[in-house]
């Protein structure tokens, strides 16, 4: 993803020490944000870079300010402060500032965030000359009187857009006013609204601009792909794809971190390996959950979008647009976390109906790209394609020695009067069998399923009602998403106080109730059993009575309370015979 100018590093004319860790690194020529803004820096005047995430930024300020601590003398305080907006990329620039210090002496850079003990951190920051950190986590250090700004030479701002998005703005004005007003001020961003102009106003002096890497650029590895489901559909429509494509590596990307909970444990009781990212972690976790997806533990990242900024993987093979992106920044981003290092990658994003399709459209077209649509993959598409890689396995196996042992087995196969076509037909299906996705199609199912005219229907029950403020809509929306129904197909639904009863038809009534176990219903689980008519008649209940007036439901019969607790006694006996 990121653009290659044809120059050196030679030719930047950097220290030796420098040179040799950027070798180390595998970098032989720099990228053109890098290549325009380190000998600006280097010049000591302010610097506004717009460039986009994965262009290589880091270096670009981070070399310069190395290089200007080298020639200071007195380096036992802290001469230069990055700001960035979350934890993951704190971790990521401060890591990239050790490897370039490998070779220098004195340089002693240090992360501060969120979540970390700030024992550890107070004790790190008394020797430390560069400190990288969130804007929150350096307050604390203020407030607290164990981090002093005072000598500081140079000010880095990144992702300015998205530290101001993310409400920072009093921090960042404050942090820079601690600091001296001879100071050098770096700042970037990918985008340039108000509010970042009104900072460089406000702390910057005659700064100079530098563009690169536009958006078009940071997407040309990418492949861009969508696809309309039904609505309700979306989870079972990513569990094909994912095991239509089946990459080592992917990133699903949600906007609530609900959501992202949700996902992860659907993924995971699928049959995937999943987890999920987001900003209610604490760092731990999220250290735990990161290095678990770099070393291939974990092949699906579920994540938010601010829990995400920062990750830096290299090897992710596809992303995944759960959730259609809140603006077009946040697509560039998404996405961008394929095809990185020159790699290429390929997005895909999930659309139910129309006004999504319009809306990831009008995304595209603003980022000056392309997306093309795909249908979702059917079970028999899945098998096709894996049986094509088994295919490639065998041309594989074929192409190496084979063992006198399984030789002398087709023989003894022969004798009995098999032929070679049936041994090695049976070998292959005892072979891939268990690989087989045995998977409905969701298109198919929802045509077989959304047929009008049903007339014969069962009760379910739910223990869960209007004392949780759920709705009908509620009720449907659970059901959809994990039956084989739609919302046409559900009939009468009954809410009351501490649970509520559903009519479906009958001849799915089984599966239901089957993939209604361990779901959620407005976020809380719900048990689902059989609501039977023996039941209903034993307690001589015949429900509350309702009118609807202005729109809200109330029960006019009081005389009922009594037969409503029989209800629920019989409710609470069918709990048990759970299908």
């Amino acid at each position: 993803m990121t653009q290659e100018i044809n120059m050196s590093f030679e030719e930047l004319c950097l220290s030796d020490e420098i040179m040799r860790a950027l070798s180390d690194m595998g970098f032989e020529t720099p990228t053109v944000i890098q290549a325009k803004a380190i000998p600006t820096v280097r010049s000591g005047t302010d610097v506004i870079g717009r460039s986009q995430t994965g262009t290589g930024k880091t270096m670009a300020f981070a070399i310069p300010a190395i290089e200007m601590i080298k020639d200071i003398e007195d380096k036992s305080k802290a001469l230069v402060i990055i700001m960035l907006p979350t934890r993951e990329l704190a971790m990521q620039c401060c890591g990239e500032i050790r490897k370039l210090t490998k070779y220098c002496e004195g340089i002693r850079p240090v992360e501060i965030y969120g979540g970390a003990p700030m024992d550890k951190q107070i004790a790190k920051l008394k020797r430390a000359n560069i400190i990288v950190g969130t804007p929150g986590r350096i307050m604390d250090h203020l407030r607290r009187r164990t981090l002093r700004l005072d000598s500081i030479r140079l000010a880095v701002l990144d992702e300015a857009d998205e530290m101001l998005s993310m409400g920072f703005r009093e921090d960042m004005e404050t942090i820079l006013r601690e600091t001296p007003d001879s100071r050098q001020t770096v700042l970037f961003s990918a985008t340039m609204p108000p509010s970042v102009m009104s900072i460089t106003q406000e702390f910057q002096k005659n700064p100079v601009v530098i563009e690169a890497a536009n958006r078009r650029l940071t997407l040309d590895n990418i492949k861009q792909l969508y696809a309309d489901v039904p609505m309700g559909r979306k989870t079972d429509a990513l569990k094909l794809l994912l095991h239509y494509y089946s990459p080592s590596l992917s990133i699903v990307f949600c906007n609530t971190k609900k959501m992202a909970e949700e996902l992860a444990a659907s993924l995971n009781q699928g049959g995937f390996d999943a987890d999920a990212l987001h900003g209610d972690l604490k760092q731990s976790q999220r250290t735990a959950i990161m290095d678990r997806f770099r070393n291939g533990s974990v092949s699906i990242l579920v994540a938010t979008d601010v829990a995400a900024r920062g990750i830096d993987v290299n090897d992710v093979e596809y992303v995944f647009n759960y959730d259609i992106p809140q603006n077009n920044e946040y697509y560039v981003h998404r996405i961008g976390r394929t095809g990185r290092v020159g790699k290429e990658g390929t997005s895909v994003t999930l659309c139910s109906g129309r006004r999504q399709v319009y809306s990831l459209m009008n995304i595209v077209r603003n980022t000056k790209s392309k997306i093309e649509e795909i249908p979702v993959p059917t079970g028999e598409d899945i098998n096709n394609r894996i049986a094509e890689k088994n295919i490639s396995d065998i041309f594989s196996a074929l192409g190496e020695p084979i063992h006198d042992r399984y030789r002398d087995m087709v023989n003894t196969l022969l004798s009995h009067g098999y032929s070679l076509f049936d041994i090695a037909a049976a070998a292959l299906q005892k072979c891939f069998v268990e690989k087989e996705i045995k998977i409905k199609d969701i298109e198919t199912d929802r045509k077989r399923k959304s047929k009008s005219g049903i007339t014969d229907f069962s009760k379910i029950m739910l223990n869960i009602g209007r004392a949780s403020k759920v709705a009908p809509n509620h009720i449907v929306g659970c059901i959809t998403e994990k039956s084989l129904l739609c919302g046409r197909d559900i009939g009468k639904i009954e809410i009351y106080d501490d649970f509520s009863i559903v009519a479906v038809p009958t001849d799915s009534v089984d599966d239901v109730l089957d993939r209604m176990y361990g779901a959620k219903v407005c976020g809380r689980p719900v048990k689902t059993v059989l609501y039977e008519e023996e039941l209903k008649q034993k307690n001589n209940y015949r429900g509350n009575k309702f009118r609807n007036n202005h729109g809200r439901r109330k029960e006019i019969n009081g005389k009922n309370d009594s037969k409503r607790k029989n209800a629920e006694k019989a409710y609470k006996k069918a709990s048990g015979r759970h299908r």
